[in-house]
């Protein structure tokens, strides 16, 4: 199948695919969609290098992605698009919101370790 692994080429056409967003009136809409994984990359980038993690944000970001993209797709979308050094974080926030599927077929999630300072953050939500 064309989408069995994610690639620079099939990206775009993936995403466009599984973009359901109603509320859509124009091309650069989805565009702004898509740029959430650009903040949340940011976002975890602080976290890794200052130690600010701002949960809500994040959250709120990876919902929205979630309501737009569907499950399966926000997933595979955010783990192709965010570095590996993300990948514990993104995990991490995923189980949280019990949104993490039981593959994706780009990683082996089994060897991505739960980030448990952002896990303790996050029940403090709770």
């Amino acid at each position: 199948m064309f989408f069995d692994i994610l690639t620079d080429k099939n990206f775009m056409m993936y995403a466009m695919k599984n973009y359901t967003n109603p509320e859509c009136t124009n091309i650069d809409e989805f565009y702004e969609d898509l740029n959430r994984i650009k903040y949340i990359k940011r976002l975890l980038g602080k976290y890794n290098k200052k130690g600010v993690l701002k949960t809500r944000l994040i959250l709120n970001h990876i919902i929205i992605l979630n309501n737009i993209f569907g499950n399966k797709a926000c997933c595979r979308i955010m783990f192709y698009k965010l570095e590996l050094e993300f990948h514990s974080a993104i995990k991490t926030f995923l189980e949280f919101l019990n949104y993490l599927p039981n593959e994706v077929p780009e990683i082996n999630l089994n060897e991505i370790p739960t980030e448990h300072k952002i896990l303790i953050e996050l029940k403090k939500i709770k």
